[in-house]
């Protein structure tokens, strides 16, 4: 889990009612991908705008992610998420055991107003089409991958060595973070920019504080 960030109840308040007045971008739903660095503070700032949004429904990347694929999970983002939400109807996805190397178990995805989706390279090309909206976690990588080593420990420096130059090579060839509508910094929580928008579709304006 990343580091707790401050509660900023406004601006989240504000971010979800922005949210819930874009256009559906994927069948009935709108799809809000939050994507940064390993570490950066995603998965703390998602489960907080999915509190914010009522309980929206939370795809955590992670668990489609593997260690010999940090970033081949595109296909079952597809077929368990992306086309059944489309067609209007739940997805179901596996989940990826980390300890035990392998898919140990599935997870539903519900139809809901807003499905949030949370993981380095949520805001990937191949997926940047189904969205809403794509946040960025502003935390550089160094400062992201210090915090994240921290927290996991020695016994996981080898891992933490190999993902960074996945991730490495993942955001050289596909940056996210020009992509985004707004960027929430990872430390303050803070939220910047005034602007959501429909990929190739009108700006929406909302008051979201600037820093």
């Amino acid at each position: 889990m990343d580091a707790a960030l401050p509660d900023p109840p406004a601006e989240l308040a504000a971010l979800a009612a922005a949210l819930l007045a874009l256009p559906p971008s994927l069948g009935p739903v709108r799809l809000v991908a939050v994507d940064g660095h390993a570490g950066s503070g995603k998965t703390t700032f998602t489960g907080r705008l999915a509190a914010a949004l009522g309980g929206a429904p939370v795809v955590h990347l992670d668990d489609l992610a593997t260690h010999g694929e940090p970033f081949g999970w595109t296909e079952r983002l597809r077929a368990g998420v992306l086309e059944p939400l489309a067609r209007g109807v739940a997805g179901r996805h596996p989940v990826y055991d980390w300890t035990a190397r392998a898919f140990t178990a599935e997870r539903a995805v519900p139809v809901a107003p807003v499905v949030l989706l949370e993981g380095v390279g949520a805001g990937r090309r191949e997926v940047r089409p189904h969205l809403a909206a794509l946040l960025w976690m502003e935390l550089g990588p160094a400062a992201a991958r210090a915090r994240g080593q921290l927290r996991d420990g020695p016994e996981l420096a080898e891992f933490w060595a190999g993902w960074s130059r996945a991730e490495d090579a993942h955001f050289a060839a596909d940056p996210s973070r020009p992509h985004a509508a707004l960027r929430v910094d990872g430390v303050t929580g803070r939220i910047s920019g005034s602007t959501l928008s429909e990929p190739g579709g009108p700006v929406l304006t909302c008051d979201i504080i600037r820093i």
